[in-house]
């Protein structure tokens, strides 16, 4: 995705080696109308795909750009932003849109460097999909020399290597030690009130149907976060929903009645814990992380489980006792006692006929009418609570793909997906205004694709009072042979 603001849209980073990109591959570049939209639409795409999502601006729209990484940082999608960046022989020489960029994309990278030599593209640009794939995935910085790039127009001998390993998520499966596998095993099989708290990990791992296994084998029900949401679908019996502050109130009762908190994939952080509140501090836990600094950093654990949540959870299965599972009938109504009594609480609202629609029932309608393979992208705020706690996926082929906090970033996330998958249907829910935020990009919608197709993409906008309304925009499959998307390897 390439940030725009250069006359005649020409491209704001390393024009030679672009050109010859597109004259050799079947890569294509995505120009779209500021900075930070290039950066969520590379976000959407990664995460939909599981791929790196590209995207690049020149010097003066580096800054935006490095605001656009701050979602993809908080919710480790593995974007790679390339910039512009100062020729040596003119620092400090008040050159035309001349600022050190380099300390802003610090906080939101994994791996921040400047390429200085065209030699070094081979490996830097390796490197950078290594990091941005590799461990807890994230957004990684490349800053090119000259303000668009223009190193690359420099001649040296140099060897592509191409490595197809680090072209997704995850690259490697580290295998966890297998003492700590039978001591987490043992200890949910112990616990009379056992809880599954699925993360974003597990999604990343690719390790929904695991989670869904082990609960089953063991009667355990699953609460998720925001970003675990598909992990199980809300159909599922052992589903109680969305856990901490954007969430179902149901999920919050169920997991402070747990005697043991099992956390798969997930960091257990303010939003998913409700600031540290559910379960609290002190209830007996387990944690499973690809990360060995995410374990225990905010409960204390009673094991510790270094590995990728995947792998883990087949060797979890393998030697599971199912005859545990006795043991928690008794728990397991209560669950559902629980989860029943959210839904009375919430079905005249969820069913209501109330004019403008109520955002309770636009959500009911989503969850009974969302195709089976749709990808639902969801901004923050008021849109993010109401899909967190009233919409539920009804299939484990749907995906759900939320903002990890920055306004108006679902629009723009909602088109990356779509690039990413462009025979899927994608529903982008957004309020607040957040719509606003990016809406000059219906235009790129509109220049990317071809016809309409039922594989389209619908944005539904709510206010942030109880009324709500919707509208659409058709974002149909792009030209047959053509690749409407951010690059990747």
């Amino acid at each position: 995705m390439l940030g725009h603001n250069r006359k005649k849209m020409l491209g704001a980073e390393c024009l030679a080696s672009f050109v010859e990109m597109e004259r050799r591959t079947d890569i294509k570049r995505l120009h779209v109308h500021g900075e930070k939209s290039a950066a969520y639409m590379a976000d959407g795409y990664a995460r939909a795909s599981g791929k790196p999502g590209v995207c690049m601006a020149q010097v003066i729209g580096a800054l935006n750009l490095a605001a656009g990484l701050r979602d993809a940082w908080l919710a480790h999608s593995p974007v790679i932003a390339m910039t512009g960046g100062r020729e040596p022989r003119t620092k400090f020489r008040k050159v035309y849109q001349e600022v050190d960029d380099m300390p802003s994309f610090e906080p939101v990278t994994k791996f921040n460097a400047t390429v200085d030599d065209v030699a070094r593209f081979p490996d830097m640009v390796r490197q950078a999909f290594r990091v941005a794939v590799s461990g807890t995935p994230g957004p990684v910085h490349l800053q090119f020399r000259g303000n668009e790039g223009q190193v690359d127009a420099e001649g040296a001998e140099m060897e592509p290597l191409c490595e197809p390993q680090f072209s997704r998520v995850p690259p490697f499966r580290p295998e966890p030690d297998e003492a700590s596998v039978v001591a987490a095993l043992n200890a949910l099989q112990a616990a009379e009130r056992p809880v599954i708290v699925a993360g974003g990990g597990a999604r990343a791992s690719g390790a929904q149907a695991g989670v869904v296994a082990l609960a089953e084998a063991l009667q355990i029900p699953v609460a998720t976060s925001l970003n675990g949401k598909d992990t199980v679908p809300g159909a599922h019996p052992l589903s109680v929903g969305v856990v901490g502050s954007y969430s179902r109130e149901s999920a919050n009762r169920i997991v402070n009645r747990a005697d043991l908190v099992c956390f798969i994939g997930s960091e257990a952080g303010g939003m998913t814990t409700h600031f540290w509140a559910v379960p609290p501090i002190g209830t007996p836990a387990v944690q499973i992380d690809i990360n060995p600094e995410a374990l225990g950093r905010n409960y204390p654990l009673l094991v510790a489980v270094n590995g990728d949540a995947k792998v883990t959870l087949a060797r979890m299965l393998a030697a599971a006792d199912r005859g545990s599972a006795g043991k928690r009938k008794v728990w397991i109504e209560e669950t559902r006692k629980i989860c029943a009594e959210w839904q009375e609480k919430y079905r005249s609202l969820l069913a209501s006929d109330a004019v403008p629609i109520r955002p309770e029932r636009l959500c009911a309608e989503l969850t009974r009418h969302v195709p089976d393979d749709a990808i639902v992208v969801v901004d923050t705020g008021h849109a993010g609570m109401w899909m967190g706690g009233m919409y539920d996926l009804t299939s484990p082929r749907q995906s759900y793909l939320r903002s990890a906090g920055h306004l108006g970033w679902a629009f723009p996330a909602g088109l990356g997906a779509k690039c990413a998958c462009p025979d899927r249907p994608v529903v982008t829910f957004t309020g607040d205004a957040g719509f606003w935020y990016h809406i000059g990009e219906i235009e790129t919608a509109v220049r990317c694709v071809s016809t309409p197709s039922p594989s389209s993409t619908t944005t539904a906008a709510a206010t942030s009072r109880s009324a709500a309304s919707t509208g659409s925009m058709a974002a149909p499959r792009p030209k047959a042979g053509a690749r409407c998307g951010p690059s990747t390897r």
